[in-house]
């Protein structure tokens, strides 16, 4: 059964499974327009199963929009903390102060992408979903849905390219009576049905209507090139004192990670600072970039890493938690912390400056 030719069978077969089938979460079981805009944006380049506690502290920290205009912006990024591309949590707190100024509010998509962080399909969710408007969304999942159903195997330079191909086809199987129910279901398949890899198409509620299942080529589709991945290496240094860390805070216009902290590189330092054995060798990824970061103690006295650049900051192991660090970052100083006695990395602080906080 063609998916285009019989649009109302496939909003019907979507619709009977969402019912008994979309999982619980909060902003389902008890919805408001601010729980829709923060879900969404949270589940940016994020799992579920990821944010659920991350977006239960938020709404007790931050239960409006005007509580969180109200807000200081290190707070908000503390809340944050730990999500990753924090971008969005300073556009959502950008979102919150012009929305509660907006007469009137927004109320179809296109007013939603004049607000930070608002894009074509976050606007989509949540003007239908909070709003009942009939604008269908095209992420990841729903490109994926409906090129398997469509058995489209058209190669795709990038993600953007490949929502730009299926955007038709979405707006064309669109229930437009129940548009917010309908773009959760397509969601809520591709997260728990069709997924990338093994999908479930012998439980799949609209197998019948899909030409890759039928035709055995699911695994292939969507075709979406990937960036190649490439390899970075980065050596830290451990030094504590006093109960004191060094970190390095990380300049406000930096395009990833600005405003946060991390132990300093070795770069950090106008000539290479003699340093120990390896403490711990760890690996994290950012966009396509695997990222390896060595951390080294201090071999050599603190005045070979004179002068110190004005973003390193001697902070008092007990102020730790009230600082935002990166989120691989926050656990290896536990883990090192919890492994190493800071007597272990004796050195004094004064030659590096009186950049502290206690």
């Amino acid at each position: 059964m063609s998916l285009l030719k019989r649009p109302e069978a496939f909003q019907q077969a979507l619709a009977t499974w969402y019912t008994t089938a979309q999982r619980p979460l909060p902003w389902r079981t008890e919805p408001s327009l601010y729980k829709t805009v923060v879900s969404e944006l949270m589940a940016q380049q994020t799992q579920i199963k990821t944010m659920l506690p991350y977006f239960d502290r938020w709404l007790k920290r931050f239960p409006d929009f005007q509580a969180l205009a109200d807000a200081p912006s290190e707070d908000v990024l503390k809340h944050w903390e730990g999500l990753g591309y924090y971008s969005r949590a300073r556009n959502l707190h950008k979102l919150a102060k012009e929305y509660i100024v907006l007469d009137p509010k927004p109320t179809i998509a296109k007013e939603w992408q004049a607000l930070p962080g608002i894009g074509p399909y976050t606007s989509a969710a949540i003007s239908s979903i909070a709003q009942n408007f009939p604008a269908a969304v095209v992420d990841g999942n729903v490109v994926r849905i409906l090129a398997r159903l469509t058995n489209d195997a058209r190669a795709f330079k990038n993600n953007g390219e490949a929502v730009k191909a299926f955007t038709s086809a979405a707006d064309a199987v669109l229930n437009t009576q129940t548009p917010g129910d309908h773009n959760q279901a397509m969601m809520e398949l591709g997260a728990t049905v069709c997924q990338k890899t093994n999908p479930l198409c012998t439980v799949c509620p609209v197998v019948q209507f899909c030409e890759g299942a039928t035709k055995g080529t699911t695994d292939g589709i969507p075709n979406i090139q990937r960036k190649a991945t490439v390899q970075v290496q980065i050596d830290r240094l451990w030094i504590v004192h006093d109960n004191k860390l060094l970190l390095h805070r990380i300049p406000d216009a930096a395009k990833q990670l600005a405003g946060q902290y991390e132990l300093p590189a070795t770069t950090h330092f106008s000539t290479k600072p003699a340093v120990g054995k390896a403490l711990a060798t760890k690996t994290r990824g950012i966009t396509n970039k695997r990222i390896t970061e060595t951390i080294y103690p201090l071999k050599s006295q603190p005045s070979a890493l004179s002068p110190q650049p004005a973003e390193l900051h001697w902070i008092a192991l007990d102020q730790l938690d009230s600082l935002t660090l990166s989120g691989p970052h926050r656990r290896w100083t536990k883990e090192l912390l919890k492994a190493h006695s800071a007597a272990s990395y004796l050195c004094a602080p004064a030659p590096l400056g009186e950049n502290s906080r206690t």
